[in-house]
């Protein structure tokens, strides 16, 4: 099933959602807030609806689980063995603020695992891509890009706008000979950064839902990387998908 699909027709739609974006972007926008009080767009809204519409319109078809479209019961989804994933605009606290550093998030899962994910940095001219068995790429350049062995520091990837406590924990605790250096970063870029090897590690010991790491969390897989569940026990387990609850369990990127 899997070979079936051109994963440029999934960049091709990522790209269209994202000029969409821009075009709202670049003008003045009013800002919503949802019940959880995290801000939504009319760039979230419309960048949603074009990628809905563009993988409806693929020979073949899955079932789309979306930020915009996530009341779906879990008893009508649990059994589905493909579905899309999607954040139309994950980051839009950084969209907002103007920055550049948010994306539109496009992930296939095949039970429970991304085995095809797209992240596009829209206001950044960036597309990572990655599909299982065929590598991970950042624009047409194939991951990892760096050698995190020839940095003089050990550099930690953070979020801007969701730092916790028990992340900055983490972070003290790490033991390196490096000096370590902490760069925040909005959006899925956090995990694309890990997989290209443009940091040594990404902790996220604070909420996240599905839709905000699926896309990305393929493309680290592609790149050798690995995104496990952050654990007392020490067990090497990799976050899973559909699942009844769609919060993310805390993780690292490694």
């Amino acid at each position: 099933m899997l070979e079936q699909i051109n994963i440029q027709d999934i960049v091709k739609i990522a790209k269209e959602a994202g000029k969409s974006i821009m075009q709202i972007y670049n003008q003045n926008f009013d800002v919503e807030y949802k019940k959880d009080k995290s801000p939504l767009t009319y760039a979230d809204k419309q960048s949603n609806d074009i990628i809905e519409k563009g993988l409806n319109d693929l020979p073949i078809k899955f079932p789309i689980l979306s930020e915009e479209g996530r009341d779906i019961l879990y008893q009508d989804r649990k059994n589905w063995d493909y579905l899309w994933i999607v954040d139309p605009l994950d980051g839009t606290k950084e969209f907002i603020k103007k920055n550049g550093e948010f994306t539109v998030n496009i992930a296939l899962i095949h039970k429970n695992t991304p085995v095809l994910g797209v992240v596009l940095a829209p206001a950044l001219n960036i597309c990572y891509w990655a599909k299982k068995g065929g590598g991970a790429f950042k624009n047409g350049r194939q991951l990892p890009l760096n050698s995190v062995g020839r940095r003089d520091t050990y550099k930690i990837v953070t979020s801007r706008s969701h730092m916790s406590n028990d992340t900055k924990a983490f972070i003290d605790a790490i033991d390196t000979k490096k000096r370590k250096e902490t760069v925040p970063i909005g959006s899925s870029l956090k995990i694309c950064l890990v997989a290209e090897g443009e940091a040594d590690i990404y902790p996220r010991l604070g909420p996240t839902m599905e839709w905000d790491t699926c896309a990305a969390h393929a493309i680290a897989n592609e790149s050798g990387k690995v995104l496990e569940k952050h654990l007392k026990s020490n067990t090497n387990e990799e976050l899973v998908y559909n699942k009844k609850d769609l919060l993310n369990h805390w993780f690292i990127v490694k």
